[in-house]
């Protein structure tokens, strides 16, 4: 077997909902990092570290079991006691610790030395209380008070933090020992004594509190791998023949079990997906949308979970410190002390223009995927109010495209899925000046009008239905005369705040593909100029053409690759029938995931090109786990497979293309509209055939060129 590097960061990260815990691969957090124990977007833990008579312990192997479950194993470096010196690994330390609303934490120490051994094992622990936004811009802003207390009786230490009425609590429950513990000095600590082949044990229990109640540390009951296994239950399941394939799918499976937010009041099965761990465990608009997508033929509920939160937050009103307008859905909605007390307008802010439409696209896509009428009755006032904000809010002036610009104080610059300062350029390299039209903003509104005006159709209002459609056609005309370019076959990334065409090569173009706002004759030179060398780096296609003068493959989005970028690009190829496109982007986004530990696909990594049999390079920072990233999998074998599900009309249609280095996958409970469904791929020669090995046959159609099925 060839050498494999393996590529990732150096941490442990275990969370289960809003409660996250980020380590050094030796369990430790250190002081003046970003690393911690979070709760509802604040560090309760900002320094966290273990001593054998003030001497640290040298780390052995640790790592993640399950989403929320660590095993660390360590040993003692030589130190002196009373006794005389303790010889290097002689003691075996281990750490196991299990996240559930609070933090369980057991700690085991054996000594394997041929003597008994004395000494003082310490614990510090340090709380800053830093909002999660603080820690990720490296600044410290202490605005309230911190408190501590121990009691000796009940072997509980707790701190709290408080400004005004903002409250955040850490209580550290001993159990599980006979050894009394002292506190002094920042840490806890036990005197211990150990016989030849003796074990000593304690479980430490963090409890943690807000203002509306406390949430404490789990004592038992169901870890992460028996709901993991519930959960793989619930959703798709593959095989096939590729190992490398078969192991990203599992991977993503399981980081989608891991990212899902429960919504109050629903059953245990009504989730949002979350962004990406450790910075975005909350609720996303652009994210939970896309996410909800990717994963339509995996665990399409995820639609009706961010269907139903992000339309409880649909803006009723104009609030310019948060960008908000009537109808438009939400960016980002956070729970620390900076949004408690409006110093940041996440409560929730709105500075995305995407989002909208992507609501749209999503009602749609759940309601072909479910067949339910329902989700179109219960959400279709959401929708109203969403493409009334397309029309008023969305285009500003009045030019037929839509444009954002923030009026927040603390608003972003960038409201499209490349939100970063400076993923906006001109050719030159110089930042390109707002108003900004981004191209995949009029191909979002154009699919979203188009999936609106079937659902009109559906709800009997054939008049609605046609205005909609002629509005896509007009924006369809408009569009292709202003973003095009016949001379390099490629779209405008955006138009300026002038009104002027933006010649900047990048990915977003790919997405029009995906919207289906590329007349046929076009799509083969834009698939050309994304497959290009410049653009493609053999691990994927790059945000940025490495022909651009501020091209920078470290960089966070002018010239690195995103998964979930690709995965769109590729529903776009496939929508247009370049099935050897996709295949190849499927191969290359595998192949990079096969190298990152666990086979874990992060937000992002470098474009620096591959080559001969070299591996990808991370990028600094990046989310990992990351829900679009797990998402990508799902949304690749959409593509290979041409999967669309019509449920409406009990239909689900496939145009399968696998290609050679995945010759076959087989698809076990692909359930649809009341269907539930095997379904077996196989290539044969240069073709692919299918077989349902389970659920009624007659409700699979091969996809034919005239079938009026939207790919997306």
């Amino acid at each position: 077997m060839a050498f494999k590097v393996q590529v990732g960061p150096p941490q442990i990260a275990i969370h289960q909902g809003m409660t996250v815990l980020v380590t050094e691969p030796d369990g430790r957090v250190h002081s003046r990092t970003d690393k911690g124990f979070y709760f509802l977007d604040t560090r309760m833990i900002s320094s966290w570290s273990t001593y054998a008579n003030g001497v640290a312990w040298e780390l052995l192997n640790g790592g993640a079991l399950t989403y929320d479950t660590a095993r660390v194993f360590l040993t003692n470096l030589a130190f002196l006691t009373e006794d005389g010196p303790v010889e290097a690994r002689t003691l075996a330390f281990v750490i196991a610790r299990h996240i559930d609303g609070g933090m369980h934490e057991d700690l085991a120490i054996t000594n394997h030395g041929d003597r008994a051994i004395r000494f003082n094992f310490e614990v510090a622990i340090r709380s800053d209380f830093a909002d999660v936004f603080d820690v990720k811009s490296n600044r410290a802003v202490r605005r309230g008070r911190i408190g501590t207390d121990w009691s000796e009786a009940d072997q509980t230490l707790s701190t709290t933090y408080r400004n005004l009425d903002f409250l955040r609590g850490l209580t550290v429950r001993i159990d599980g020992t006979d050894t009394r513990a002292a506190y002094a000095n920042g840490r806890l600590s036990f005197e211990i004594r150990l016989d030849p082949g003796q074990s000593w044990h304690t479980t430490l229990l963090y409890d943690l509190c807000d203002a509306a109640g406390r949430y404490p540390a789990p004592a038992g009951g169901m870890s992460a791998a028996d709901r993991g296994e519930e959960w793989r239950r619930m959703v798709l399941k593959i095989r096939t023949g590729n190992e490398e394939f078969y192991r990203l799918f599992r991977q993503s499976i399981d980081d989608m079990a891991a990212l899902r937010l429960p919504i109050a009041g629903t059953n245990s099965t009504v989730f949002v997906p979350a962004a990406g761990l450790p910075w975005f465990m909350a609720p996303f608009g652009r994210d939970s949308l896309i996410v909800s997508l990717q994963n339509i033929l995996v665990y399409p509920d995820f639609s009706r979970g961010a269907l139903d939160v992000l339309g409880r937050w649909q803006a009723k009103e104009r609030d310019d410190y948060r960008d908000a307008e009537p109808g438009k859905i939400m960016h980002e909605l956070r729970y620390g002390e900076l949004a408690h007390f409006h110093l940041i307008p996440h409560t929730p802010y709105y500075g995305t223009a995407d989002a909208t439409p992507l609501y749209l696209i999503t009602l749609h896509a759940a309601w072909r995927a479910t067949g339910d009428r329902t989700l179109i009755e219960q959400f279709l006032p959401n929708a109203e109010a969403a493409l009334e904000w397309i029309d008023q809010w969305g285009d500003r002036d009045g030019d037929g495209f839509q444009e954002y610009h923030t009026r927040s104080t603390a608003g972003y610059e960038n409201m499209a899925w490349k939100d970063s300062g400076d993923s906006m350029l001109y050719p030159d390299g110089s930042l390109v000046r707002g108003p900004k039209a981004l191209c995949e903003l009029q191909g979002y509104v154009y699919d979203a009008w188009l999936r609106m005006a079937e659902i009109h159709d559906a709800l009997g209002k054939p008049d609605r239905a046609a205005a909609l459609r002629a509005k896509a056609a007009d924006l369809f005309r408009k569009f292709n005369e202003v973003f095009w370019d016949e001379q390099s076959g490629f779209y405008a990334y955006m138009l300026d705040g002038d009104k002027k065409p933006v010649w900047t090569v990048a990915s977003n173009p790919g997405h029009l593909l995906w919207s289906g706002i590329v007349p046929p004759d076009r799509a083969a030179r834009v698939v050309a100029r994304l497959m290009a060398p410049d653009m493609n780096s053999g691990w994927g296609i790059r945000t940025l053409s490495s022909a651009h003068p501020d091209y920078n493959p470290y960089s966070y989005q002018k010239g690195s690759v995103w998964p979930h970028d690709n995965s769109l690009i590729a529903l776009g190829f496939k929508r247009y029938g370049f099935h050897e496109q996709v295949s190849r982007i499927a191969r290359d986004i595998s192949g990079a995931a096969s190298h990152f530990q666990q086979n874990q696909l992060p937000e992002l990594y470098s474009g620096v090109g591959r080559e001969g049999g070299g591996f990808p390079v991370q990028y600094l920072g990046a989310n990992v786990p990351q829900a679009w990233a797990a998402g990508t999998c799902f949304a690749l074998i959409q593509a290979i497979l041409g999967i669309q599900p019509d449920a409406p009309n009990n239909r689900l249609y496939v145009d399968p293309e696998l290609p050679s280095w995945l010759p076959d996958i087989t698809l076990s409970d692909l359930s649809f509209g009341g269907n539930t469904l095997d379904i077996a791929f196989r290539r044969e020669g240069h073709t692919t055939s299918f077989e349902v090995l389970r659920g009624d046959p007659s409700v699979v159609h091969r996809r034919t060129p005239g079938d009026p099925t939207l790919l997306g």
